[in-house]
């Protein structure tokens, strides 16, 4: 039988458990310890630690607390390895816990982090969606059912002094361009909230001053909310920190690619049951920067699409050269409109294009001044035709029958 090496308590606080940290440090300790090889499951919180329940209020999302997140299972320690070489991550398997079959999407509030669109969504929401085996439902978002493509978030190893030392003052100097930015530009180090795993008395509050927050995605891997990484994928990391310090969560049921309602996956609690083995020297030997993956053979199979395309001309009509942003964020708004002709709202569709498996594709770079940036939305997920047609739209859900809970800001 395959070892539990972390476990959780989801009726006891995150913050509680030692073998979970929410930032990034080279001096974290090592939880445990495996071998080149070893097979083992990680449990994990959702990505804030049980701080969102499932109710039908957004009081929760827009109430929460950034500085507290992402809540990750590890450092997990792989004898012999050493800087430079390549830790190789098998996804063996990937699953919710029994006991607690549902997961929840959310809008930050603009004032409260924000999102890919919050400009259009500025106040909290939230959608509560039930599991059904492989399949996934909302009672907020009604007339969609597709399967999940379980994965983690967010997964890496341990940064070494000099790489965090390079982190801190790239993100420091972006925060000086422009410091009362709402929604900040990055997200620095913040003590009082740090849970360092271990790591106790003053040697946790030197850490905890310096360690990084876990919101982006960074050369080690990080928060990187690729939705390909389930059952199956491989993933290679660069190694920086001797035993590499591996940790994992922000598990997600399913995702659109770009994540982008930022709470923008159907997140989740749940187990990960991986394998490690290493590549001596591998970051040189294949000149790796950032990781790279395999990605899971097992996804959902969805053979009819409608594509929404975006340019590079925000939604002023302003012109931005070849910027692939703006572009995504007009395939995404252009899908939303879409799909309020047949009865959504815009929080709802918003919430279909984050949690649903779409598709997201940079399909042209090259022809000034516009990029193009495509979405790819399966059909098939929803319980009606929608496709255009000659007679317009037809079907759909009841307008204003169900909609999402909001939250008004403080």
């Amino acid at each position: 039988m395959t070892d539990t090496i972390i476990k959780i308590d989801l009726s006891q606080p995150a913050i509680s458990n030692d073998m979970v940290h929410n930032r990034w440090h080279h001096d974290i300790p090592m939880v445990a310890t495996v071998k080149p090889g070893d097979d083992f499951i990680v449990e994990c919180y959702d990505w804030t630690g049980g701080f969102i329940k499932n109710n039908d209020s957004a009081e929760d999302v827009r109430d929460v607390d950034l500085t507290t997140v992402h809540y990750l299972s590890g450092p997990i320690g792989v004898e012999g390895a050493q800087p430079g070489d390549l830790l190789v991550v098998d996804f063996l398997d990937i699953g919710a816990f029994p006991h607690n079959a549902w997961g929840f999407n959310g809008f930050f509030s603009k004032k409260n982090g924000g999102g890919f669109l919050t400009d259009h969504f500025p106040l909290a929401q939230k959608s509560i969606w039930d599991f059904h085996g492989m399949f996934a439902s909302s009672r907020h978002v009604p007339g969609v059912n597709y399967a999940g493509l379980i994965h983690p978030g967010l997964i890496g190893c341990l940064p070494s002094p000099d790489l965090l030392e390079k982190w801190n003052a790239r993100e420091k100097a972006l925060i000086a361009t422009n410091p009362n930015r709402v929604p900040p530009l990055a997200n620095p180090p913040f003590e009082p909230t740090a849970h360092m795993g271990r790591l106790k008395g003053e040697a946790r509050d030197a850490a905890a001053a310096h360690g990084a927050r876990t919101v982006p995605p960074r050369e080690h891997g990080g928060n990187c909310d690729i939705k390909d990484l389930s059952r199956g994928a491989r993933v290679f990391f660069p190694v920086y920190v001797p035993g590499a310090g591996l940790s994992v969560g922000d598990l997600h049921f399913s995702q659109g690619d770009g994540e982008i309602t930022f709470c923008g996956a159907i997140e989740m609690p749940g187990w990960i049951h991986m394998r490690v083995n290493l590549i001596k020297d591998g970051m040189a030997k294949y000149g790796i920067k950032n990781p790279i993956f395999k990605p899971s053979p097992i996804k959902p199979v969805y053979s009819d699409y409608l594509i929404f395309e975006g340019i590079s001309v925000d939604e002023q009509g302003e012109q931005h050269y070849l910027d692939v942003n703006v572009a995504y964020r007009q395939a995404c708004l252009n899908a939303i409109e879409y799909l309020k002709k047949f009865g959504y709202s815009g929080a709802q569709g918003y919430s279909i294009l984050g949690t649903a498996p779409v598709q997201g594709h940079i399909s042209g770079v090259v022809d000034i001044p516009n990029s193009c940036a495509t979405l790819w939305v399966p059909t098939e997920i929803f319980d009606f035709d929608i496709n255009p047609g000659a007679d317009g739209p037809s079907g759909g859900v009841t307008p204003g029958l169900v909609d999402m809970p909001i939250a008004q800001d403080l």
